[in-house]
């Protein structure tokens, strides 16, 4: 499998390039889709009038040639996440495709000594067949 990588990262829902324990390494995306309804140009979320800048917080995806708009949950549930990695306990280089589903995970939080619960893409190595979490990242 051949996974198209990003030029730039306007291209880009979601990108994260994150060195594991043991050596393991994932570099992953989320492609934007072109607009379901005019085929022209790619979906984004809103920008702000004033600065220019995009509206991170927006909860929808708009199409900047023809206004159409799409609810975040219904818009993100349709793309799918593209990694490339290094297995942390097989040393396995690979790729692979899962959909962009980030679902609720507990681990255990080293610094504070207690189990929490985080957002995480989950997909399984092609060699070894273990479990590798991408987690969002908490502030």
């Amino acid at each position: 499998m051949s996974l198209k990588e990003p030029t730039s990262m306007s291209e880009c829902v979601y990108f994260t390039n994150r060195v594991l324990n043991n050596e393991g390494r994932i570099r992953a995306w989320v492609l934007k889709e072109l607009c379901p309804k005019c085929k022209k140009s790619l979906m984004s979320k809103p920008k702000n009038p004033k600065t220019g800048k995009l509206k991170i917080r927006a909860s929808e995806y708009i199409c900047e040639s023809c206004g159409y708009k799409e609810e975040e949950g219904s818009y993100e549930g349709k793309l799918k996440c593209s990694i490339k990695y290094k297995c942390p306990y097989c040393k396995n280089e690979d790729e692979a495709q899962v959909s962009f589903e980030r679902k609720r995970v507990s681990r255990f939080n080293e610094e504070k000594q207690k189990k929490e619960s985080v957002e995480a893409v989950i997909f399984d190595c092609s060699k070894c067949g273990k479990r590798i979490e991408i987690t969002k990242k908490m502030k």
